[in-house]
């Protein structure tokens, strides 16, 4: 069992949802359940699968969260982006935002082809 407290990519992610949950809690009431919920629930989604694949047995349990956590990061683009576009964020928030989930996506990749099971290597 990893201790995903000490993975740098943990780190970043999760410093990427506390910055999504200080945003989101600035977007028009309505979006509550929509928007707002969306982005804490993808973001969230990337330190908490790699912490889960760090408790799983092996590298290729832990390789499968790792992808799941890729997933969650392309969703929480897409929907940053979509906030932008809509208004939400500032032109500003939003390239740090993007700029911040491709280091956390650029790591999750290296950890992904370090990790990958031997058989599809």
């Amino acid at each position: 069992m990893k201790d995903y407290r000490n993975l740098e990519v943990w780190k970043r992610a999760h410093e990427l949802v506390i910055e999504v949950y200080k945003i989101t809690c600035q977007f028009p009431k309505e979006e509550k359940f929509g928007l707002t919920s969306q982005m804490r629930r993808s973001s969230s989604s990337i330190p908490t699968n790699i912490a889960e694949g760090c408790g799983r047995a092996g590298d290729t349990e832990f390789h499968r969260f790792l992808i799941i956590a890729m997933g969650s990061s392309s969703e929480l683009e897409y929907q940053v982006l979509l906030s932008h576009d809509l208004g939400y964020l500032k032109t500003q928030q939003y390239e740090e935002l993007e700029q911040e989930i491709i280091v956390v996506r650029k790591m999750l990749n290296a950890l992904i082809q370090k990790v990958k099971p031997i058989a599809k290597r």
